[in-house]
């Protein structure tokens, strides 16, 4: 196999990877600040059919909304609404919505009615038919709030909040007791619904939905398919349900469900609602019955949900190459412990990777600039055999290993370094570390394309994409400096000249933080080849 064609199928590929992200991938989400509007609220007729525990359906009616319970912490500001003890807001003090001055906290719940907010609790029947009741606080202190209400059907609920100041994690303990007479049948379910945003960025797009951790395995579901295709359930041991998008997620962990289901459902075009619930049990008449829940709501910090334990780091995917991603991210931020800079801390890591490989390397550039002093003779020998395609093989085969040289020695540290590759791709489109993260200059968001005002609004891109630009001339310098392959025909070598034109229009939309990783890497490969070219000429 030819080096040159082996060199392309690496580039192809990495082309296609990159190119399904632009165009094809959906756009990242962001969420959008609650606006206060007067609650809907459902209500049922009063009677049961006390023997199954089942609720008829509910008259949807409107009602003055249940009172607010604020929850104030260092790291966020949540308000528990009274109908139902749902969660009405979440908004996190230490991540900003946007990178616009006036932008307020990110806010990870959606404004919506009651019923459909997270943590939505019934027991006997669905959130969706069941009657939300009015818990009013029994019992708070600084970081608990405790809810209690009666329902007419006999079934008495009791929310109690238990909050973490140091934490995004809290607890949700349930208890359900009887106070009929007469045996009740049910089931708990607990409803968690979130909604993909989209916006105008388009520059990088990874998985946004519904997820969860069952039976030992990850499972993400496309809203799209979703609405395509209908609901979806899983039953066995369920850990974690969660709602996530790029940065950010609320999860929730059922701490006693060894064994459980969820169905996950559409909610619109863009939304999906996670049920999760346990097999019926019947409540005797005076039992209590209790439900321990721990919910995260925050960023995906790979540290934090560690922390947070439950498996919740599993969230973070970053792919077939997460073995080595997940080093790449832990040196990316140690080395921003030092510089206080994830631009430079990104300089640094490329710098560090290319000193790695940089044996690999100089060993497959000093093969290429060897074939390409053969290339009369490799010119000749095709030629000569012109007409018959397995001599012509065999007689280069012979005159590769006359010469020592092995004519896959260009590509192999190319396919060698294809891990690390992807693993930096993930890392600095996924990392939360990056959100918002500053470098220099024009420069002020590294997981967001760069833009250099020149004072002109250049059609489709708006400004000017300064730092990608460069990363396209720098690759074209690469390419004119690296050695050619005799063995390559004419007009793949037209198609390889217009590579940096690709990845230049392929890379605009990119984050920052990528391109400057391209370009480093770029400019280090050139200073490598220029030593070598000086070295063997």
């Amino acid at each position: 196999m030819e080096t040159r064609n082996v060199i392309i199928a690496v580039i192809l590929s990495v082309a296609v990877v990159l190119g399904y992200q632009k165009f094809f991938a959906p756009p990242l989400p962001t969420r959008q600040p609650v606006a206060k509007q007067p609650a809907v609220t459902e209500t049922a007729p009063a009677s049961q059919d006390t023997a199954r525990g089942i609720e008829p359906a509910p008259v949807v009616e409107k009602e003055p909304p249940a009172p607010d319970y604020p929850v104030e912490t260092p790291l966020f500001s949540a308000t528990i609404n009274g109908r139902g003890g749902v969660l009405k807001s979440f908004s996190l003090k230490n991540y900003r919505t946007s990178m616009d001055k006036d932008s307020g906290p990110m806010q990870l719940v959606d404004n919506r009615p009651v019923r459909d907010l997270p943590l939505l609790f019934s027991w006997g029947i669905e959130p969706d038919r069941a009657r939300i009741p009015v818990l009013v606080p029994v019992a708070s202190d600084r970081n608990t709030l405790v809810l209690s209400g009666q329902m007419p059907s006999g079934l008495n609920y009791k929310k109690t909040f238990t909050f973490d100041e140091n934490s995004y994690l809290f607890q949700m303990r349930v208890e359900v007791k009887n106070t009929t007479d007469t045996p009740l049948q049910g089931s708990p379910y607990l409803s968690l619904p979130g909604t993909i945003h989209q916006t105008k960025a388009k520059n990088r797009y990874l998985f946004s939905g519904p997820a969860l951790l069952a039976n030992y395995g990850v499972e993400q579901l496309k809203v799209a398919k979703l609405v395509k295709k209908g609901e979806k359930s899983f039953t066995g041991k369920i850990t974690w349900i969660a709602f996530e998008d790029t940065y950010f997620m609320t999860a929730v962990v059922p701490e006693e469900m060894a064994a459980g289901s969820v169905r996950i459902s559409p909610d619109g075009p863009a939304g999906a609602r996670l049920l999760l619930y346990s097999p019926a049990k019947v409540l005797q008449p005076g039992e209590t019955v209790a439900y321990n829940f721990k919910v995260f709501c925050g960023p995906k910090d790979m540290g934090l949900l560690k922390d947070a334990d439950h498996g919740l780091a599993r969230i973070i995917d970053f792919g077939w190459f997460g073995v080595v991603a997940r080093p790449v991210l832990a040196a990316l931020k140690l080395i921003n412990k030092v510089v206080h800079n994830y631009g430079v801390a990104i300089i640094l890591l490329t710098i560090l990777i290319k000193a790695i490989f940089w044996p690999i390397t100089n060993k497959g550039m000093k093969s290429m600039k060897k074939m390409q002093k053969m290339s009369p003779m490799i010119a000749k020998l095709k030629e000569k055999y012109k007409d018959d395609k397995e001599r012509q093989n065999k007689e280069m085969m012979q005159l590769y290993k006359t010469y020592k040289i092995n004519p896959l020695g260009g590509c192999l540290p190319m396919v060698i370094q294809i891990p690390v590759f992807f693993a930096l791709y993930r890392v600095l489109m996924m990392a939360i570390e990056l959100r918002h993260a500053p470098f220099a200059l024009w420069i002020t968001d590294l997981s967001a394309p760069e833009r250099l005002n020149i004072g002109i609004n250049i059609p489709w891109v708006g400004g000017l994409p300064l730092l990608t630009l460069l990363m396209g001339v720098s690759m074209y310098l690469q390419q004119k400096m690296t050695p050619s392959n005799p063995g390559a025909g004419s007009e793949m070598t037209k198609y390889m000249k217009f590579l940096p034109v690709f990845f230049t229009f392929l890379f605009i939309n990119f984050a920052s933080g990528l391109v400057l990783y391209f370009l480093i890497n770029n400019l280090l490969s050139m200073a490598q080849q220029y030593f070598i070219n000086r070295a063997n000429d």
